[in-house]
């Protein structure tokens, strides 16, 4: 919405700092304030909290107005939906409404894109097998060709199957024609045939959300598959009907987003992708083929590669798999099958920095400014200062099986292990402050502001509360997963998820989630990252895809 239009006396290089309402009866000031708010409502969020402010200070305080953001995040998510999970103190509800607006239109339009791309080319595919079945076999046409084709081959593949009382001329076996319609007889086959192209055409789309669903608007809500209320199979001739009143709109604009795939250079699977920079302008990858790549996303269209990192005097990068990465500040680190977490420096290409000796396979890796934590295969949490000669600083023993994910801040440690088990550790303190035991293990974990998020071996997600050390199971969820989600990514208005069922999945983190689409990639999906609006996937495939906002 113009902003010159709401405020034209405000819009004159004259106009200075913000009259008093007193002063301009007249003025969108002078209105009450419940009505600003109301009228502010209807503005996006990235403009009630950058540009109201620089117009005058009366309007900057429109976005102070806590009760506005809530009222604002619970249009965009259902008043049934829970939001936050966690606590509410200290919550960013601003910056939640930024991030869920921003979700919102990126990958709404970005279904619609794919959705419209679907649609073309079974447009293409049905034209194609028109022409084929415009002539049989033999050099005979079909008789009533003209009527029955402009309904199209695929309405003709379902009402034979289906409309058994229907006398269709087609040519038998023995090159005898079956008997002609009259006039009568094909308008009422015509409208037979337009009646099933409604079903069928309803029925393919239905199909077709295997490979791309979205549930996207403000007034949309979650449907959880568990969710009895929900019904899996609205009326055909209703879908077929809304598709075809969609598509006489006028055509959709470009999507917000963007996809590349990295050119191919892994010769083994991807098994973690690591964006960085703070920017999302280079991304990090770790293979089964040993190896840690950089690549510049920014360089060319696709991305670039900058360097294999490597010691010197070695091939590889690891000598094992490479596991997991995590990075803070300026350098990289990777952890592998090989024992070892091998550190790198980004401000000089890359360079090597040092190597930690583990004394197990590093499943996971957490950085913080002061301390980097791995986990590892044999049930330990080791931390380690990486600017010491000797830097490991304290190992410790939670967990009774391999520690699959970490998560941490400047006082706590939450981890994650495979005997079904979740720790908290308090680094001040040096000891364990709880452990909580669940009916599945988890595999991955996002920990921010006072909600940790997670997903485990069997497609859930759970919710936790973290609050002055104490973890609080919330809700446990189901978002469609059917294996383990090896991938999440949790902020105050975004949730990111994958699985090895091949999906990748964007939600807004709400109780339950609303998923706002789903992605299928042809296989095992691996991890992702998310920075500065930019989403990686790493795959069992070899392949690197990038989704970012369109430039």
């Amino acid at each position: 919405m113009d902003l010159q239009g709401l405020l034209p006396a405000l819009s004159s290089p004259s106009a200075g700092v913000s009259p008093s309402p007193s002063a301009e009866s007249s003025d969108l000031l002078s209105l009450p304030w419940e009505i600003l708010i109301h009228i502010a409502s209807h503005l996006p969020a990235h403009c009630v909290i950058n540009v109201l402010p620089k117009v005058c200070r009366t309007l900057s305080s429109v976005g102070e107005d806590a009760t506005a953001w809530q009222l604002r995040a619970q249009r965009l998510i259902g008043s049934k939906a829970r939001f936050p999970v966690g606590p509410r103190e200290d919550f960013n509800w601003p910056t939640a409404c930024l991030e869920m607006e921003q979700l919102i239109t990126c990958w709404a339009g970005e279904v619609q894109h794919v959705a419209k791309q679907s649609e073309e080319n079974e447009k293409e595919g049905d034209q194609v097998r028109l022409q084929e079945r415009g002539r049989v076999p033999g050099g005979h046409e079909n008789v009533g060709g003209s009527e029955v084709d402009r309904v199209g081959v695929a309405a003709q593949e379902v009402a034979y199957g289906a409309d058994e009382g229907i006398e269709v001329v087609m040519e038998a076996e023995d090159g005898e024609m079956q008997p002609d319609l009259d006039g009568d007889q094909m308008a009422r086959l015509r409208e037979e045939l337009e009646g099933s192209l409604e079903v069928g055409a309803a029925a393919l789309i239905e199909d077709g959300r295997m490979w791309l669903n979205a549930d996207v608007g403000p007034g949309g809500a979650h449907h959880d598959q568990n969710d009895l209320g929900y019904p899996r199979h609205v009326n055909n001739r209703e879908q077929a009907e809304m598709i075809q009143h969609q598509s006489s709109r006028s055509p959709s604009p470009p999507p917000a987003l963007e996809c590349i795939t990295l050119p191919s250079s892994h010769i083994a699977s991807v098994n973690s992708v690591l964006l960085l920079g703070g920017k999302g302008a280079v991304c990090a990858t770790a293979s089964r083929d040993y190896n840690v790549k950089l690549w510049d996303l920014e360089a060319s269209p696709d991305g670039m590669l900058l360097h294999t990192l490597g010691r010197k005097g070695d091939f590889t990068s690891h000598r094992g798999w490479v596991w997991c990465l995590a990075s803070e500040g300026s350098f990289l680190a990777s952890g592998g099958f090989d024992s070892t977490v091998r550190l790198w420096d980004l401000q000089a290409g890359g360079t090597d920095r040092g190597l930690i000796r583990a004394g197990a396979s590093v499943l996971c890796l957490s950085c913080q400014t002061d301390v980097l934590l791995a986990g590892t295969f044999d049930k330990r949490i080791n931390m380690y200062d990486t600017r010491a000669a000797e830097p490991l600083i304290k190992s410790v023993r939670l967990h009774g099986n391999a520690v699959m994910c970490l998560a941490a801040d400047d006082t706590y440690i939450i981890s994650g292990s495979a005997d079904c088990t979740v720790a908290v550790y308090d680094r001040r303190a040096l000891k364990a402050l709880k452990k909580i035991k669940l009916s599945s293990f988890l595999s991955s974990m996002s920990y921010s502001g006072h909600e940790v998020w997670a997903g485990d071996n069997k497609g859930m997600l759970h919710s936790f509360s973290m609050q002055t050390g104490t973890l609080k199971p919330l809700s446990q969820f189901d978002v469609g997963h059917t294996a383990l989600v090896n991938g999440i990514h949790r902020s105050q208005g975004s949730l990111y998820t994958c699985s090895t069922d091949k999906t990748v999945k964007i939600h807004i983190p709400s109780g339950p989630p609303r998923t706002l689409c789903t992605l299928c990639h042809p296989a095992e999906v691996h991890g992702l990252s998310v920075e500065a609006g930019i989403f990686a996937v790493a795959a069992g495939d070899v392949t690197v895809n990038i989704w970012r906002p369109r430039k």
